[in-house]
């Protein structure tokens, strides 16, 4: 398992990575026996399992294991519980150095400018509307704006949806220009007093330069209309990808601030770890979490309930 984290470790600095039990046992200061008094042996080597293969990357995984050795030396991690308990805090605290605002973005005066960007297929649209049916549910009035002028049918997807759900929508032509459709939204947003826009955007490779230029272009012509606008840019990462979304995050946040992420497709990876990763690496937070297929399967992040079926 060690070997895998190393094929995956793009840093080389950090050197070769030991198991968590391995990492324990190397605290010299203590005797073994009775550190692990208590402790099931495969319970350790489950939790060693969630933390190695869990996509946590290494710079989070050695911060966790520096802090389980550091807990050992005083003798406070004598039981299985005492451990996981333990290790359940430490991951709220790292969710929580990216910052403690999860609640979405509100701007001073509406409409509060929305932006979902992400690579292709990861569930962009499907975002979008679960979120306005939450903002419409909260009491807002949401306008959509169908920017995706890339991708073949994406424009009436989000009309589909915004039948569906019974709220606005402005959209462009196929091939347009995305920027010219968020301005136009924006600007139908302020005339009838909507108090939310929430924009698609094309999926685009983060190896796509030209591409992701044209997505900042998008956030920056919003501005131009609606003075702080995009007031939310989210990033919509898949879950199931692993290490790859840490890629994908760090080129999206060199082409545009990100202020949080929404991590689709949570319920059916083991490989949650990656949202430590991606969080610690933008120091933004995770706003959302798709946890299934349905209209309603949009739910707001919480650290502890994600540290808690984490390590479960």
């Amino acid at each position: 398992m060690s070997q895998r984290i190393e094929r995956r470790e793009a840093d080389r600095t950090f050197g070769p990575r030991k198991g968590l039990w391995q990492r324990i046992k190397d605290v010299a200061l203590m005797d073994v026996a009775v550190l692990v008094k208590g402790i099931d042996a495969v319970a350790i080597e489950t939790l060693e399992e969630r933390l190695l293969a869990a996509d946590f990357g290494v710079p989070a995984t050695l911060h966790l294991t520096a802090a389980v050795e550091t807990e050992a030396k005083k003798g406070k991690l004598r039981t299985e519980r005492e451990l996981k308990d333990f290790l359940k805090t430490r991951l709220v605290e790292l969710l929580g150095e990216a910052g403690s605002n999860l609640e979405l973005a509100r701007a001073p005066e509406p409409p509060t400018v929305v932006l979902l960007v992400g690579v292709n297929g990861v569930g962009k649209t499907t975002t979008l509307a679960r979120l306005a049916r939450r903002l419409e549910r909260r009491g807002e009035s949401v306008l959509l704006a169908a920017a995706d002028t890339f991708r073949a049918g994406a424009i009436e997807q989000v009309k589909a949806w915004a039948a569906r759900l019974d709220v606005p929508v402005v959209a462009g032509q196929a091939g347009g220009d995305p920027a010219a459709v968020v301005y136009d939204a924006v600007d139908a947003a302020i005339g009838r007093g909507a108090t939310y826009v929430l924009a698609d955007t094309a999926g685009r490779l983060h190896t796509q330069s030209d591409l992701m230029a044209e997505v900042a272009k998008v956030a920056t012509v919003a501005g131009k209309r609606l003075e702080g606008a995009p007031h939310e840019t989210l990033l919509c990462l898949d879950a199931t990808t692993g290490q790859n979304a840490l890629v994908q995050a760090r080129t999206f946040a060199a082409a545009l601030p990100i202020t949080g992420l929404v991590v689709c497709k949570l319920d059916g990876t083991a490989r949650g770890g990656v949202v430590v990763a991606v969080s610690r690496e933008l120091g933004v937070p995770v706003k959302f979490v798709g946890l299934g297929e349905g209209p309603d399967d949009l739910e707001a992040f919480d650290p502890a309930a994600f540290a808690e079926g984490l390590l479960r």
